[in-house]
């Protein structure tokens, strides 16, 4: 056997253990059945890889025969997963049944489907979901949330606007997951949720995160010039109403919290260069630091003392002062 043979099934040999750790994550992410119909379509995937790679490798003459059957399953497996299409019509979580809408007329923003639920655990809560206007006039702060759970690298990134008479929304660019179905950065990658951005009341969205999930907050007031708040604005009440008439999966990296943040933002400001801490959006910080989106009167050190809330936000609870109170040092 040449040594140029050697190399072409060494090559070739690569691609079917990538293809078929693809596919098998795919058939077991995606494929009906429950569980011992995905197991079961799961051991055929890799047996057909097993087989095609015994015919690489040991009975070279079968090579060209088996490499174009299981070329032919390949083009199956690609056939099912384009047909996987997303979809608004589902039996969706409570925190996400409802569908965030928006229209404008003048200054005016108004909201559909705000969510403003009263959290005591995970799973025992009071349903509120409330319809508000907003006057982009009054419009006075943006600030960025970024929430941890025990990987400082990886955050979710939300963003609240601020009012002069008091008032915050928060956006938030999440997983649409169903009932039965709880977060995976794997499933992320394989069609396992639609996307949704929800609008809440940071008593809510902030309140939970904080006092109910134990997770570590922090805030973050952003340099914006008013125009540049008022278009990030309607760019979260665009894309929310987008998803309402096309929706779109999630995908762990390119259609996250942080990557459709950041699209939004490049189309407000030219140039915003793309950077590893987008995807490691624990250090969302320092990037926005180097790129002129944090006081700089300030160090970054500093600013990252005064952004945990965690311990306000629980110390203060679920009232009527949270917004205020978190923001206190």
């Amino acid at each position: 056997m040449s040594g140029k043979s050697i190399v072409w099934r060494v090559l070739a040999g690569l691609a079917v253990v990538l293809v078929t750790a693809w596919g098998g994550l795919a058939l077991y992410y995606q494929l009906p059945g429950g569980r011992w119909g995905k197991g079961l379509a799961t051991v055929l995937w890799v047996a057909s890889a097993l087989a095609a790679l015994y015919a690489l490798f040991a009975r070279p003459h079968w090579g060209r025969r088996a490499g174009w059957l299981y070329a032919l399953l390949v083009l199956v497996l690609l056939g099912w997963w384009h047909s996987l299409q997303p979809s608004n019509d589902r039996v969706w979580a409570d925190d996400v049944a409802r569908m965030l809408g928006g229209s404008h007329a003048g200054s005016v923003v108004r909201l559909e489907n705000v969510r403003n639920f009263q959290w005591r655990t995970d799973d025992d809560y009071t349903v509120r979901w409330e319809n508000r206007s907003y006057d982009l006039d009054e419009l006075e702060s943006v600030d960025m949330v970024l929430s941890t759970w025990g990987m400082p690298a990886i955050a979710h990134t939300l963003v609240s606007f601020g009012f002069s008479d008091g008032q915050h929304v928060v956006f938030s660019v999440e997983i649409r997951k169903e009932k039965h179905e709880k977060f995976s950065e794997i499933g992320g990658f394989f069609k396992e949720f639609e996307l949704s951005v929800v609008a809440a009341d940071e008593r809510d969205i902030i309140y939970v995160r904080t006092a109910v999930r134990g997770e570590q907050v922090a805030i973050y007031p952003i340099s914006m010039s008013r125009q540049a708040m008022r278009e990030l604005f309607l760019a979260y009440v665009d894309t929310a109403n987008g998803l309402r008439e096309q929706p779109r999966f999630y995908h762990t990296v390119t259609a996250n919290c942080t990557t459709l943040v950041y699209q939004m933002a490049r189309a407000i400001v030219p140039g915003l260069p793309m950077d590893y801490r987008l995807l490691l959006s624990g250090y969302l910080p320092e990037y926005l630091y180097a790129h002129g989106g944090l006081d700089h009167s300030q160090s970054l050190e500093q600013i990252r003392q005064h952004a945990d809330i965690t311990a306000r936000a629980a110390r203060v609870g679920n009232t009527p002062e949270f917004s205020r109170a978190i923001r206190q040092p």
